[in-house]
């Protein structure tokens, strides 16, 4: 139930959306959203081919939303008469009954990719002695471009020359489009940021530098007046090494370091909450239990690197027994869970005695024989994830109390 004051929103004429900044769900859109993005989806909007942000997980943007720091987000609007570019200021607030949230609020009307502004050009490079001298002295790479020129880069600093690894005749012969891995699509963008006021948090794109390599970025990207000529102003930092480490913590986050299953953290993730909705959970689906048979006895007589070696052969195996669409986790120590989306009963026994019989077909690479047992059963209706899961360990405790090495169902 949406509180009552969203309503009011509908009777704005710009374009408004609502977004929980935690698991990145549109909560509400006003007519005025509705009328410009139709059925698009959140994902659609902020990362279609003309998009750009500082953030790509909007949790990021909570502090900085709550110190009141300006920032702003390019989203793609997908038209008859092709993608439009949308800027969009993001702003905190909280309604009742909801956690606090991020309003999305657009430009009433969206540019056009053609605009330019008509002027005669004529910045030359080494005419501005104060500017110039801070210019070519600043150690963060700056360009100057030229938003009327299709983008022309009209001056480099050398630190941008060092960075993109160009000579400064080759850089001033170059347009934006040519670096940015969005090709000429980065030009409706680049029409969008030149209006934005100063202040606003960096922009998050992908470089190509002169060897073809492919750096991460943020730019802010400002107007400059100079001598008459309106020019864009802008200031790279690159986050290629920050990008992999936030993708390493990701990963970690999600997946268990031996065996790269995902974790029993991300089981309650994606089967509780708001991300359920985003699985097919909703018709039949089986969850399927997985014991390695006698490990502590594997551990004991081969040694824990050898446990471990199992433990990663038989995730190999489920990995190879599973289809796509199907969800494999260990759940902790020797055991692993298979949750199967849109499957019956029957079709979870047969998986489940493959993945059985495949193990006690496991020979050489220097392991040990070992067996699994497996409980398994079908989500009944109006069960909870808890309970669906005490009857499927319920199957396994007796598969091993029956002599392991065996497959039932609850």
């Amino acid at each position: 139930m949406l509180p009552a004051e969203l309503s009011a929103y509908h009777h704005l004429t710009t374009p408004l959306w609502v977004v929980d900044p935690l698991d990145e769900r549109l909560i509400f859109a006003n007519y005025a959203a509705q009328a410009l993005t139709g059925e698009s989806s959140l994902s659609a909007l902020r990362f279609g081919p003309l998009s750009a942000c500082a953030q790509t997980r909007l949790s990021l943007y909570l502090n900085d939303l709550q110190h009141q720091h300006e920032i702003v987000e390019i989203w793609t609007l997908a038209t008859l008469a092709g993608d439009l570019a949308l800027r969009c200021r993001l702003t905190l607030a909280s309604f009742p009954g909801l956690a606090p949230v991020i309003l999305f609020e657009g430009a009433n009307i969206p540019h056009a990719a053609t605009e330019s502004y008509a002027r005669s050009v004529s910045y030359k490079s080494g005419r501005h002695n104060f500017y110039q001298r801070f210019f070519m002295t600043t150690t963060a790479p700056m360009l100057l471009i030229d938003t009327a020129r299709d983008g022309l880069i009209v001056d480099a600093n050398l630190a941008a020359l060092r960075f993109y690894g160009y000579r400064r005749e080759e850089m001033c012969q170059k347009h934006t489009w040519e670096i940015n891995t969005l090709g000429r699509q980065v030009l409706p963008v680049m029409a969008e940021i030149a209006r934005l006021p100063g202040g606003h948090k960096p922009l998050y794109f992908v470089h190509q530098m002169a060897d073809g390599s492919t750096r991460h970025v943020q730019t802010y990207a400002g107007p400059i007046v100079i001598d008459g000529d309106r020019l864009m102003l802008c200031i790279i930092h690159d986050i290629t090494e920050q990008k992999r480490l936030e993708q390493e913590l990701e990963y970690a986050a999600l997946r268990d370091s031996l065996t790269g299953l995902l974790n029993r953290r991300q089981f309650y993730a994606l089967t509780e909450g708001q991300a359920s909705r985003h699985l097919p959970l909703k018709s039949d689906y089986c969850l399927l239990l997985v014991d390695t048979d006698n490990f502590k006895a594997i551990n004991d007589i081969h040694g824990h690197l050898k446990g471990d070696e199992v433990l990663v052969q038989l995730s190999r195996i489920l990995e190879s027994s599973s289809r796509s669409g199907d969800f494999i986790f260990r759940w902790g120590g020797e055991e692993f869970v298979l949750l199967l989306p849109r499957t019956a009963l029957d079709t979870g026994l047969e998986i489940a005695e493959c993945i059985r019989d495949s193990v006690t077909k496991l020979s050489g690479e220097g392991l040990p024989g070992f067996t699994v047992s497996i409980g398994v059963a079908r989500h009944q209706a109006q069960e909870t994830i808890d309970d669906l899961f005490k009857r499927v360990d319920k199957a396994l405790y007796q598969a091993k109390h029956d002599g392991r090495n065996r497959v039932l169902a609850a």
